[in-house]
């Protein structure tokens, strides 16, 4: 008799260890999931490909990509496989807005200004005397003292100057607050 009360306790440990393991399973995918799926909506107006779009060439992605900068377009690509191309989003990216630049040839304002308050060091670096270091002390700065509120602020970045800012306000911009 001690025997089958025996078994039935060791089944019912069996039983619980097993739907543990399981709902633990899921809870730990839940958390390590990647971040939500990059979802766009056109207007249907414009849902077809990049192809039908004259003149297009290139395209800059940044912020939550594995591998940001400037790809070229070719024939039938989509937004979706663009991302894709830049490695597709990273881990706990905030997918709730995505920005894409699209270049047009030809254009006679197809630059781009860098926003001080979401480039990166790398991207700063592109700009005419920002090196490294410099950069490095651009991100500090925000990272202590918030965003830049405008772009003269970043004449209190400890090393840029008058002459330093002159060549590069044309290049530069601060996103909305």
């Amino acid at each position: 008799m001690a025997e089958g009360k025996m078994n039935k306790l060791w089944g019912a440990v069996i039983v619980f260890l097993v739907a543990a393991i399981i709902v633990g399973g899921v809870i730990i995918n839940e958390r390590l999931s990647p971040a939500q799926p990059v979802e766009i909506s056109l207007p249907d107006a414009t849902k077809a490909t990049l192809k039908e779009t004259p003149g297009l060439e290139r395209i800059f992605i940044s912020g939550g990509v594995v591998a940001p900068g400037l790809y070229q377009l070719k024939s039938g690509d989509t937004i979706p496989g663009l991302i894709r191309s830049a490695g597709g989003v990273i881990q706990n990216a905030d997918t709730s807005v995505i920005e894409l630049s699209i270049s047009i040839a030809g254009s006679a304002n197809s630059s781009q200004k860098i926003d001080i308050n979401r480039a990166d060091t790398w991207l700063l670096e592109a700009l005419p005397e920002i090196g490294e270091t410099l950069a490095q002390r651009i991100v500090d700065y925000r990272r202590k003292s918030g965003p830049f509120r405008s772009i003269d602020e970043l004449l209190k970045v400890p090393g840029i100057g008058d002459s330093v800012y002159d060549k590069i306000k044309n290049l530069i911009t601060v996103a909305d607050l």
